[in-house]
């Protein structure tokens, strides 16, 4: 599901992007941004790379939920509600740093425009996601000094969002419960 959530926002913003620009080449692309050796993906140069930089749990009342099957009544285990942290980061270099500027300026008025996600105004999104809203995540620049550091020591021009809420069910059941009937009242 997270997959799903970041993919399809990437895409979103991949088709905006290259509809301004007037190229049929992706601009977009979700990767990390350095290889496990450290070196730096080659799929992301001169690109909009997309990663997750943190999961969170969202912090709102969840309890399990249930349903009724004919005479038992099924228990099972509440949803996680997740909040992702996912940056947005312009991988353009020398001469083409101004690109990065102006890629990182057209996500936020994309995400600005459409800040809400849902199967109305994207119809392919995956039918296990009820809605995904995106909101810019302030960063100190200490904060952000630790990010970058924490990622490769090399800041690149980025935006960081808070994509809100992914719902992850497995539908697992914890209980079935025989269901208690209610006696007969006759009436005299």
């Amino acid at each position: 599901m997270i997959d799903a959530a970041i993919t399809q926002v990437a895409s979103q913003l991949n088709q905006a992007l290259k509809r301004q620009f007037l190229v049929a080449e992706d601009l977009v692309v979700v990767c990390n941004l350095h290889e496990q050796d450290g070196s730096v993906a080659t799929q992301v140069t001169n690109k909009l790379a997309v990663f997750l930089v943190n999961i969170e749990r969202e912090s709102v009342p969840v309890g399990a939920s249930g349903g009724s099957v004919s005479q038992r009544y099924l228990q099972k285990t509440a949803p996680v509600h997740l909040n992702m942290m996912v940056m947005f980061a312009a991988n353009f270099s020398g001469s083409n740093y101004p690109e990065a500027l102006k890629f990182l300026s057209s996500t936020v008025a994309f995400f600005q425009g459409r800040p809400l996600f849902n199967h109305q105004n994207t119809p392919e999104l995956d039918r296990r996601i009820d809605k995904l809203t995106l909101e810019i995540e302030n960063l100190s620049v200490s904060d952000l000094s630790n990010l970058w550091g924490m990622l490769s020591g090399k800041y690149l021009p980025s935006v960081l969002y808070r994509m809100r809420m992914v719902n992850i069910d497995a539908n697992q059941l914890m209980a079935q419960i025989p269901r208690v009937a209610q006696p007969e009242v006759g009436v005299r």
